[in-house]
């Protein structure tokens, strides 16, 4: 796997080393887990958003009703499961 710089505070940088030595495993992996859970908790805050945005609009609502019904009919097509 290839790799790159990037730059931290001191303070960020003293930070991921007790975070390595807590949990006994190198910086960079420490780094990779957390933007992976900072990437997942940003998702998650999106489709919540988006989520509220449908509930607060009764027209979102309304569309949203109907796709549901669309997609619905697909359940009984016959085909089986991949």
């Amino acid at each position: 796997m290839t790799t790159t710089t990037v730059r931290v505070s001191a303070r960020t940088h003293d930070i991921l080393q007790e975070l390595a030595h807590s949990v006994g495993a190198p910086m960079q992996e420490v780094v990779e887990q957390a933007v992976e859970q900072y990437r997942r908790q940003r998702l998650l805050a999106a489709a919540n958003a988006a989520y509220a945005a449908v509930q607060a609009d009764p027209a979102a609502q309304q569309e949203l009703r109907e796709e549901r019904a669309a997609w619905d009919v697909t359940l009984a097509d016959g085909l089986g499961v991949c």
